[in-house]
């Protein structure tokens, strides 16, 4: 099925009563919202502006709020749980809406105060386009969410939970069922980066949210935040503008969009819909503010990167005050390119992993390409000769146990191993290590080494890196009888983390100079290196200081 279907034939329909939706070819209002019909076109019911792509949906948008009120597909009706439309944040209020039709498009405009919004039909399409403008802070716009029916779609998976039979454990928002597995709308667990759309499937109809580019919110390539969730009550779908959950950056002004509710047949959105690809000249001539088509954009294009450990993904990362663009390296010699950039200076961060490895600037002008020579990688800690490693350093607890399952899980689900235990360097240390330690929970964890007469003779540094932290945790180290200072705390977000599914904050080494005398002199004893976290902050189990580790070593 072509997404881009288009019809030769197009006309603005006007007229509200059934009488007259007939005589166009639209169907009037029914139990289940207004019938799909062949006919593109726009009525105003009154209440509503009534968009018909022609296609099978019909959609509504309220003419005083511009919250989208109704979503029919083939005729069933899909918007609307609790009473609640779909819209910016929890709804923009009084607002001033207005409708055009330019050839094959209707556009829906949406003035409130400084904030604009838009929603676009096109015709032929099962689509809904949507852009969100925020202009400065005098409006809180951290989403537009999408509030579907209960009891279409199944109700399943990490970011699914029953209100009237799961048990909240946390804020109000994180659930654990009868069988110990937690839920939360925080669990959907993918970084931005790894989706193009998220949604549901009956099997015969798909609904999904295709997201933009990105390009106006905040976090980087890694970050995770809110996709979909559902419970007895509804489902919701996301598309984040700024959220601060777990936020590293500062907030973005201007347009972001176009990112769509798409409706199929049951299966995936097409791949012409997703950011990279989307084909956007028809919004040219639109009007839509903060616009910048493709001909008003640049593109960077780089060589190779050298210095790379070819076992990890390399992730290219463009990042100012006005926008953020990330790239993916190519596996065989780290080559890239990243189109459709607005103009500007970049902050351009080569990752390894999830870990800056190499920085520099690149400036993007319009209707150019930037061609980058071969850039070489000289800030990778892993070059570092150690005496022993636990993990690798990538910028992720990922080696580390229960990493895999907290993206999805609370940190108390009865699926996660026991965070005690102690760690000895050559039996399975990495597996052994926990990816986060608690003051109220873990504290404590020792590891166990030996060292070679010469290795202990001497002065070696110790280094652990951290991927965020919980109200300033952070380790301070005992070796044998020797006590390191508390080190300062470096900046991280402010809101929890490690209980809603995200290790992202900003990756942090701390170091230790441990002196001759600290180690043990007899070479068959163990060395016992003890993990205590700091805080001058207090909280109790899983809410108490904390931190999650990237990576631990001893360098020779």
């Amino acid at each position: 099925m072509s997404t881009y279907k288009r019809h030769l034939t197009r006309r603005r329909v006007l007229g509200a009563t059934a009488a007259g939706l007939a005589a166009t070819g639209l169907s009037a209002v029914t139990g289940q919202g207004v019938a799909s019909a062949a006919a593109f076109g726009y009525t105003d019911d009154g209440t509503n502006y009534v968009l018909n792509t022609g296609a099978d949906l019909v959609f509504k948008v309220s003419k005083s709020t511009g919250d989208l009120t109704s979503l029919v597909h083939k005729g069933t009706e899909y918007q609307g749980y609790g009473g609640m439309n779909s819209h910016v944040e929890s709804g923009l209020g009084a607002s001033t809406v207005s409708i055009a039709q330019t050839g094959s498009t209707i556009l829906v405009s949406v003035a409130h105060g400084t904030l604009r919004h838009y929603y676009a039909a096109r015709s032929g399409e099962n689509n809904v386009y949507l852009w969100t403008n925020k202009a400065d802070t005098s409006f809180t716009a951290t989403r537009y969410i999408a509030r579907l029916k209960p009891g279409i779609f199944p109700s399943t998976g990490a970011d699914a939970w029953v209100e009237g039979g799961d048990t909240v454990i946390e804020a109000g928002d994180v659930w654990r069922q009868s069988g110990g597995q937690t839920r939360s709308k925080h669990y959907s667990g993918v970084r931005v980066m790894d989706y193009d759309y998220v949604g549901y499937t009956t099997g015969s109809v798909g609904l999904w949210m295709v997201r933009s580019n990105h390009e106006k919110a905040s976090g980087g390539p890694f970050y995770r935040s809110l996709l979909r969730h559902s419970n007895e009550g509804g489902v919701g779908l996301y598309e984040i503008l700024h959220y601060n959950q777990s936020q590293t950056e500062a907030m973005r002004f201007g347009l972001q969009g176009p990112y769509l509710l798409a409706l199929t047949a049951g299966g995936a959105p097409s791949s012409s819909l997703f950011a990279a690809n989307v084909d956007t000249s028809w919004v040219d001539g639109l009007g839509i503010s903060g616009w910048v088509g493709r001909g008003g954009r640049g593109r960077v294009a780089g060589v190779g990167i050298a210095g790379r450990d070819t076992a990890y993904p390399y992730t290219v990362g463009f990042a100012n005050a006005q926008a953020q663009y990330w790239t993916s390296a190519a596996a065989s010699n780290g080559a890239y390119s990243c189109p459709n950039m607005l103009p500007g200076t970049y902050t351009l961060t080569v990752h390894k992993g999830e870990l800056a490895v190499h920085t520099t600037t690149v400036t993007v002008t319009a209707g150019t390409t930037t061609a980058l020579n071969t850039l070489t990688v000289a800030n990778d800690p892993s070059t570092a000769p150690a005496i022993w490693r636990i993990g690798n350093w990538d910028g992720t607890p990922g080696e580390f146990k229960n990493a895999r399952l907290m993206t999805t899980a609370h940190p108390s689900d009865v699926r996660a191993a026991a965070w005690t235990g102690n760690v000895v360097v050559g039996n399975g240390e990495t597996a052994a290590f926990p990816c986060y330690i608690w003051s109220d929970v873990n504290d404590g964890v020792l590891v166990y080494f030996k060292l070679t007469a010469a290795q202990a003779a001497a002065a070696h540094t110790l280094r652990i890196g951290v991927t965020t932290a919980y109200i300033n945790g952070r380790p301070r180290v005992t070796v044998n009888d020797w006590v390191s200072a508390i080190p300062a705390p470096p900046t991280q977000p402010s809101t929890r983390s490690l209980t809603t599914g995200s290790y992202r904050g900003n990756n942090h080494t701390f170091t230790y100079n441990v002196p001759a005398s600290a180690w043990k002199t007899d070479t068959g004893q163990y060395n016992i290196l003890k993990l205590n976290v700091v805080s001058g902050s207090t909280g109790t189990g899983f809410l108490s200081a904390g931190t999650a580790f990237d990576c631990l070593d001893l360098l020779v």
